[in-house]
C-alpha cells in the first residue's frame, strides 16, 4: 500500500517533470515564433554559432572535468614510462589541509580509475586526478591545469 508521504514525493517528481516540458515547449514555441528563426536553416546556423561561441567563451567551464581528467592520465602515464620518472613530482590540492602537496613521482604505486595511489611510509594515499594542478621535471613545470 503507498503511503501519504510515498503520494506527496510522486505528485512532486511529477509536477516537476510537468514544469520542465512546460519550460521546454515555452522555449520551443517562444523562439520558433521569431520572424527570421522560424526558418530552419538560419535556426540552424545560428545554433552552431552558438555552439561554436559558447566553447570559446566557456572553454575552462567543462563541469565534469571529462578532458581535464583524460590530459593528466596522458601525461601520468607518459611520466611513468619515463626512464628518470624519480626526477618528476606531483603537485595537487589537498581540500582538508587547505594547501599544496608536493609528492614525488617515484612513490605513485598504481593508478585507480580516478585516483593516484602513493606509498609514502608505509601509508597509501589516494589523490583524486581532478586534484592534480602541476607535474614538474626538475623544478620546472612539465604540465600545469
Amino acid at each position: 500500500m503507498i503511503s501519504m508521504q510515498d503520494l506527496k514525493k510522486y505528485f512532486w517528481f511529477v509536477f516537476g517533470i510537468m514544469g520542465v516540458v512546460f519550460f521546454w515547449v515555452g522555449i520551443w514555441d517562444g523562439i520558433g515564433s521569431l520572424p527570421y528563426l522560424s526558418n530552419p536553416p538560419i535556426s540552424l546556423a545560428v545554433g552552431l554559432l552558438m555552439f561554436s561561441v559558447s566553447k570559446l567563451i566557456f572553454k575552462d567551464a567543462d563541469i565534469f572535468g571529462g578532458e581535464e581528467k583524460k590530459e593528466v592520465q596522458k601525461i601520468i602515464q607518459k611520466v611513468r614510462r619515463h626512464p628518470k620518472k624519480h626526477e618528476f613530482h606531483i603537485k595537487y590540492e589537498d581540500k582538508i589541509k587547505n594547501k599544496e602537496v608536493i609528492l614525488k613521482f617515484s612513490k605513485l604505486d598504481d593508478v585507480e580509475k580516478e585516483f593516484l595511489v602513493f606509498l609514502e611510509k608505509g601509508k597509501e594515499i589516494f589523490v583524486p586526478l581532478h586534484r592534480v594542478t602541476e607535474i614538474t621535471h626538475k623544478k620546472k613545470t612539465h604540465w600545469k591545469k
